[in-house]
This record gives C-alpha cells, sequence and structure tokens, in this order.
C-alpha cells in the first residue's frame, strides 16, 4: 500500500519564491513566521499526516461513522488521532494569539492544510470547518461572543459547522426556511431543517458550535432576509461550560459517494420547543457574514482538489515503477519493463505532476495576498490585496477541484485495471476527489461568480488589473532568462492575451445577450486557471534557473522543476487555448439552447 510523503520540497520552494514568505514576515502580525519556524512547522505537520493521518485513511473509507438515536460515533483511530492533533496545537495554526492562537500567516496554514487533505481528506474537513467558524466570529461577533467561543474552537477543545442548505433549498440559499424567532430572555429560538452538515455531529469534541443561516419572522424575502446564528450542541452555563444539551439533533448520516469518514449529518432544530441560538452582528446579513466563512472555505476546497491529485499521483508513481508488464520502446525482445518506462504512461504522470505544482503555486499566490489584506501596513495595499483575493478565490477552487478530479483519474488510469480494484487505493481518491466540484459551490456557481461578479460587475478592471500584472512578469522574464524559461514564458503570454482577448469579448457580450457571458462561464474559468497556473509556472522557471545559476540549493529538484514547467508550457498550456476558442465562438442564441436541453 503506498505511503504518503509530503512533498516538502516544493512546498518550501513556492512558498520562498512564489509567495515571497520573507515579505509577509516583515509584516505587523506576521513576524514570527521565520525561515526556520517555518521549516519547523512543515516538517512537524509532514510527520503527523504521513505517520497519523495517512494510515487512517484507508480504514476511514472501509468503516463509516454510525449514528445511534442521534449520537455519532467516528471511526476507530479519529479521537485518538484528533487528540493528538489538538494536543500538537495545529487547530490554531492561523488564529489570534489573543485567543489561543498561534497567529500564523495564511500561506503557511495552506501548505500545511495541504498535508491534511493529501493523508486524509475525510479527517481534514473537520479542523478546517472550525477555523472557518472561528474567523467569522472573531471578525462579527460581540465581544462576549469571542470570549466564550474562540478559546475552545481555537484550542480544538470545541469544533464548528457551517449550516446553510436545506432540503428545498441546494445552493438557492434565498429559498432558505429555517426560522429563528427573538426569545423573552434576548437570545433567539431556531426551528428547521439543515442537510448535508460536515461533521455536524460527532464525538470528537466536547461541544459543536453551529453556525447556522435563518429567518427571523419579519425578515424581507430572498437573500436579505438571512441572519447568522451560533447554536452550540449543549448550552452554556453561567461559567461558560457546557450545560443543558440544545434543541439540535442529527436525524441521519448521508451515504455518500467518497470521504465516508467524514460524517455528513442532517440536522434537525428545534423539534422539542426550539434551539438557542445568539445573533452574530446584525439581523439580515447573515449571507454576507457567512461569506467569511465561505470564502476562506472555497479556497480549502481548492487546496483539497490538489491535495488529493498529490496523493493520487504519489500512488501511481510507485505503483508504475513496481508494475511489470510489457516490453519498453526500444528495450531488448527479451526483457520485461516497469510500466514507467512506457511513454503514454510517462505522458500521464508528468501530465499529474506539472498540473499539481501549477494548481499549488497559484493557491499559495492567493493565500499571500490574502495575508497582503489582512496585514500589510499600507491601506492601499491591504485593498489591492483583497482585490487580488476576490479575483482568484473562484479559480482557485474551480480550477483546482476540476483538475484534481482529472488527475484522480489518471492515477487510476495508471493502474489500469488494478485500479479498478478497490483493494489497491486508487479508487478511494477518485471517489473522495468527487465531492471537491461541489463543496462550497459547484464549478458552475464558482464560474457564475468570476464573470458575474467578478468580471461584469467593476467592467472589468480588476480583471485587466491582474492581467496585465500577469503580462508584465511574464515580459520580464522573457528578457533575462535562459531559452527554455524564455519559450515557458512565451507561451504563457500568448494564452494571457487570449485571456485579455475573452474578458473583452465577454464584457462586450453581455450588453446585448446578459445571459451570453455565463454561458461561456465554465471555459472563462479553466482558461483562467490554466493561464495563471502558467504564469506561475513560469515564475517558477525563473526562479529556479537562477538557483541553478547562483548553487543555491538542490540543483537535482531545480532541474526537475524546469522540466516540469517546460512540460506545463508545452502540454497543457495548448489546452487553455481550446478553453479560449470555446469561450470565443458564436454563441448559440438563448432560444436555440432552450430548444435543446429544456
Amino acid at each position: 500500500m503506498s505511503q504518503y510523503t509530503a512533498p516538502l520540497k516544493d512546498l518550501r520552494f513556492t512558498l520562498k519564491h512564489l509567495a515571497n514568505l520573507e515579505e509577509i514576515a516583515s509584516w505587523p502580525g506576521c513576524e514570527d513566521a521565520t525561515t526556520d519556524l517555518v521549516d519547523a512547522v512543515l516538517d512537524e505537520a509532514a510527520k503527523f499526516a504521513s505517520n497519523v493521518l495517512a494510515p487512517l485513511n484507508r480504514a476511514g473509507d472501509q468503516t463509516w461513522p454510525t449514528v445511534t438515536n442521534g449520537e455519532v460515533t467516528t471511526v476507530t483511530g479519529w479521537k485518538e488521532a484528533y487528540r493528538q492533533f489538538t494536543q500538537a496545537g495545529w487547530t490554531g495554526l492561523v488564529l489570534d494569539p489573543e485567543y489561543g492562537g498561534q497567529g500564523l500567516p495564511q500561506t503557511v496554514a495552506c501548505a500545511v492544510q495541504e498535508m491534511w487533505d493529501a493523508a486524509n481528506m475525510a479527517f481534514g474537513l473537520c479542523p478546517m470547518l472550525s477555523q472557518t467558524a472561528a474567523e467569522a466570529i472573531f471578525l462579527k461577533g460581540t465581544k462576549e461572543q469571542k470570549s466564550l467561543f474562540l478559546p475552545r474552537l481555537v484550542s480544538g477543545e470545541w469544533t464548528g459547522t457551517m449550516n446553510l442548505t436545506e432540503p428545498q433549498a441546494g445552493s438557492d440559499l434565498a429559498a432558505v426556511r429555517t426560522r429563528a424567532v427573538l426569545s423573552d430572555d434576548g437570545d433567539y429560538r431556531l426551528s428547521g431543517q439543515k442537510i448535508f452538515i460536515t461533521y455536524g455531529e460527532h464525538d470528537l469534541s466536547s461541544n459543536i458550535i453551529h453556525l447556522v443561516l435563518a429567518r427571523t419572522p419579519e425578515a424581507p424575502e430572498g437573500v436579505k432576509g438571512i441572519s447568522l446564528f451560533i447554536v452550540p450542541k449543549f448550552i452554556l452555563n453561567d461559567k461558560g461550560e457546557p450545560g443543558a444539551r440544545n434543541d439540535v439533533y442529527c436525524v441521519s448520516l448521508e451515504h455518500k459517494l467518497g470521504i465516508h469518514g467524514s460524517p455528513t449529518a442532517v440536522l434537525s432544530y428545534g423539534d422539542q420547543g426550539g434551539a438557542v441560538g445568539y445573533l452574530v452582528g446584525e439581523e439580515n446579513r447573515g449571507l454576507e457574514y457567512m461569506f467569511i466563512m465561505m470564502n476562506r472555505a472555497r479556497h480549502a476546497v481548492g487546496i483539497e482538489g490538489y491535495g488529493i491529485a498529490e496523493r493520487a499521483y504519489q500512488r501511481a508513481l510507485n505503483f508504475a515503477r513496481e508494475r511489470v508488464q510489457g516490453r519498453a520502446v526500444g528495450a531488448a525482445s527479451s526483457e520485461r519493463s516497469p510500466i514507467i518506462r512506457h511513454p503514454d504512461v510517462q505522458r500521464m504522470l508528468l501530465d499529474m505532476r506539472s498540473r499539481i505544482e501549477a494548481m499549488r503555486a497559484l493557491s499559495l499566490y492567493t493565500a499571500a495576498a490574502a495575508d497582503r489584506a489582512s496585514h500589510h501596513p499600507d491601506p492601499t495595499e491591504r485593498t489591492r490585496g483583497q482585490s487580488w483575493v476576490d479575483m482568484l478565490i473562484p479559480v482557485v477552487k474551480g480550477w483546482s477541484s476540476e483538475v484534481g478530479n482529472e488527475i484522480a483519474a489518471l492515477a487510476l488510469q495508471v493502474h489500469g485495471g488494478m485500479g479498478f480494484i478497490e483493494e489497491t487505493g486508487a479508487a478511494q481518491h477518485y471517489r473522495d476527489a468527487r465531492i471537491t466540484t461541489i463543496y462550497e459551490g459547484t464549478t458552475g456557481i464558482q464560474a457564475a461568480d468570476l464573470v458575474g461578479r467578478k468580471l461584469l460587475r467593476d467592467g472589468g478592471e480588476t480583471a485587466a488589473v491582474v492581467i496585465n500584472v500577469m503580462r508584465a512578469e511574464l515580459v520580464q522574464i522573457c528578457e533575462s532568462s535562459a531559452i527554455d524559461v524564455v519559450e515557458i514564458a512565451d507561451a504563457v503570454s500568448e494564452l494571457v492575451d487570449r485571456l485579455s482577448e475573452a474578458s473583452e469579448a465577454l464584457l462586450e457580450r453581455a450588453t446585448n445577450d446578459p445571459r451570453a457571458p455565463f454561458a461561456a462561464s465554465f471555459s472563462y474559468l479553466m482558461l483562467w486557471g490554466i493561464a495563471a497556473g502558467g504564469w506561475q509556472m513560469a515564475r517558477a522557471a525563473e526562479a529556479a534557473q537562477r538557483c541553478l545559476e547562483t548553487g543555491d540549493g538542490d540543483n537535482e529538484f531545480y532541474r526537475s522543476k524546469l522540466l516540469s514547467c517546460l512540460y506545463y508550457a508545452r502540454q497543457v498550456v495548448p489546452h487553455g487555448e481550446a478553453h479560449a476558442r470555446a469561450v470565443l465562438a458564436p454563441e448559440l442564441s438563448s432560444q436555440e439552447i432552450d430548444e435543446l436541453v429544456v
């Protein structure tokens, strides 16, 4: 059975040369992120992922959590792993030191999260959601709410959830029906049902803090009438300790295609009079607040996409080295070769590797922009950082999850018939990856967000800024680098020009037919991903070449990185051209589309 090995060399390279961690460490609140400290954090995370979480991944796939009388029991080994996880301080990595966190940059946290997801995504979902819940309370909660809930969310003693989806609503949050009625004691009583609640019930922590979207009786219709509430599993007593059981119960657990070890709960609120809830911020602004969690969670799902892809790639690579079958082209007639010698297997492995590295680079670059938005001393730079985050989040989430699925499928293909057999483990990655294109808004929703909120809303201004920065950096790379690096930058530059052309075309079409840009939005998102990923690979190639010239470190790694970037430019970038052509092709009319599909 293949073991997981954290890609520490590439993570360190990306953090240093592409995410510019040294600059981040110079900003207020990030001073602790020294090279030595970050190296130590990455080393310890790698050990925990490989030695504690990865061995549980298979068990979590084969033996599912169970529910009895509303109480969920997780898979054997989960509780002990979670105890070790919290004792090691992983739950508070990026959270505020005032509440017990370590306050490290988001960029470091994203590098660490990849290891959790690659080793055991079903486990990693729980602390990820707790961190996003803590962030929402930190930014929008009252002083009392922060003091009551944050220290124990940060420590991992309590865990957090997001409660959005309802049976009749799905992704249409305007249709949310859960009700919240103000009681005489000043709190609210919630009633309704929520579905697809990841870790909505479990036995890992002594309390579960649900962040719940609901409507008050006088709320306006639609998304403008949604409020956000803190609803703990156990109501806190006068000492802030878990007391009486709240009126929220797990009705059932979903039976899913993948991530079996993660309990996905159907929660019922108010069957015995109403679940006690505490309003976060102001009434009717709940969706705005929930998007604090949502944006961070969307980035996290993108990381899940390439994290599982990395694990699937490692399994396929090891299998290809060990599996002897057939004779490689050019080998002696009497020789039987490991399949890694066959050109098409090499193609699949190179394709997987180069795209994983591109996704990782774009994700950590986006995380660095988030740190800029939170910590840079210059307000103008903070605003700039946030605009980049807003622009790139749907790309990181949508592109990385789609490509993660493709890579998990390729990894299964490398195994041949054995990949279709559960015992090899390749099928689990294929199944686990599938949820990432659905979590926190499907790829279609990410594409619609990219076109509607990020391109059309400001007339393409932010998109043009990002594209122009990409162009300028690629031009600079072309002027100063070795021949292979120039080839990479040239290829990506052409695709960035096509991205610009596609953006302008969608803006023009929107003036005539508001549906037209959304009909092309998926290809537009994928074009963004391949182009932005290529931009990062060109930057990586330049950095690797520079390190080779200066003798800075591991020459074998840098040569390998250059080859991976070159493969991306020659074999992946052309797929971006196909997406560009799809965006720019004359679209069918709304009437013609309706005739075909309605």
